[in-house]
């Protein structure tokens, strides 16, 4: 890795370049025209910053805690599928440069390492689970209990992939995941699904699912359990009575339904609707620390970050994670002191207004 790379969309560049163009279209590309990736992007130039002056900012925290998970910043690593797509170690490079920066890593069910390896890789680091339910319950209790065992200390139930997006990068490159990449839970699931097809993951996902289901998850752990993929306040008050401890406003990087609006533009009627009831988290379009403070001050509680630590683990592995993520951890520093504020619980409603049309 060179010196040269100083933000994340230099480190986007020098991923691009190691990996093959199948593999970066995977990662970087989105559903149908892209309309809704370009537009969780988009939706953090419609808001700008209001800073406060003359502030005693001569101490500046980033750290925060989020459902009792201590982290270095209220950003954590996204789950993301097929890291070894990326880089030979994938998630366990993944959870190393998510150790060094002191941040949680969120390990997608279909990882291509097993929890327990990811676990040792980084063993104490904070961590939760992914989880895409199948219709195998043995299955769903199996890998949710196994997580807890290991130390990962939420779960976080992906609900927006009863069916996989149409991605037409995909298409184009004719990227499949290779079939010699190992991933535990086909190998796991092979055996009472359908026929494996890993370019198109609805087989492993139940497509039968709805909120009165959650009642048997919450009976099988302790953990807390997050729903990812709520886009509308009326998904927020169903997860609030259904008993989830949070939900994460997440259009999936904009990788399945095209047409729906940025995760930011929504984080609002979310953040309202969730009350005090739930801890509120969002993804999406997330390359700047300045990003974090605009959704803290829109009622996150922290965000998740996907493509940007792939863009480092594509660059340089752990270090490049590493890096990715300490350069955000700087940033989001920076413009909180530059706003007045001294830790991320500083951050008000007061701190973000619209910007001029």
């Amino acid at each position: 890795m060179s010196d040269d790379l100083v933000n994340v969309w230099d480190y986007e560049r020098a991923a691009e370049e190691r990996l093959d163009p199948g593999a970066f279209g995977y990662v970087a590309g989105g559903a149908n025209d892209e309309w809704t990736l370009r537009e969780n992007r988009a939706a953090f130039e419609r808001w700008i910053l209001r800073p406060r002056m003359l502030v005693d900012v001569s101490r500046v925290t980033t750290t925060t805690t989020v459902l009792d998970t201590d982290s270095s910043m209220p950003l954590f690593v996204a789950p993301t599928a097929f890291q070894r797509t990326v880089h030979p170690d994938g998630e366990l490079a993944m959870a190393r440069g998510a150790a060094g920066a002191g941040t949680a890593m969120c390990l997608s069910t279909f990882a291509t390492a097993t929890i327990e390896e990811v676990a040792e890789a980084a063993p104490g680091a904070p961590r939760w689970f992914q989880l895409y339910w199948s219709s195998d319950r043995g299955f769903v209790r199996d890998v949710v209990e196994r997580a807890e065992a290991v130390g990962f200390t939420a779960v976080i139930v992906t609900v927006d992939l009863p069916r996989l997006g149409r991605r037409e990068r995909d298409l184009r490159t004719g990227f499949v995941v290779p079939e010699e990449l190992p991933v535990p839970a086909f190998v796991a699931l092979a055996e009472a699904s359908r026929a494996v097809s890993p370019e198109d993951i609805s087989w492993a996902v139940d497509d039968t699912l709805t909120w009165d289901d959650l009642e048997w998850l919450r009976s099988v752990t302790s953990l807390p359990v997050l729903v990812k993929g709520v886009l509308t306040a009326e998904d927020a008050v169903l997860a609030a009575e259904a008993g989830v401890d949070g939900v994460v406003v997440s259009n999936h990087g904009g990788r399945q339904l095209d047409g729906v609006a940025a995760t930011l533009d929504v984080l609002p009627e979310v953040v309202e609707a969730a009350g005090d009831r739930l801890v509120v988290l969002m993804d999406g379009g997330v390359r700047r620390g300045a990003d974090v403070v605009k959704a803290l001050a829109l009622g996150a509680q922290a965000v998740l970050a996907g493509r940007p630590p792939l863009w480092g683990l594509g660059a340089g592995g752990a270090d490049g994670v590493q890096r990715v993520l300490e350069l955000l951890r700087d940033e989001l520093e920076l413009a909180l002191a530059l706003c007045g504020c001294t830790s991320p619980a500083e951050v008000t409603r007061g701190h973000v207004g619209h910007a001029s049309v």
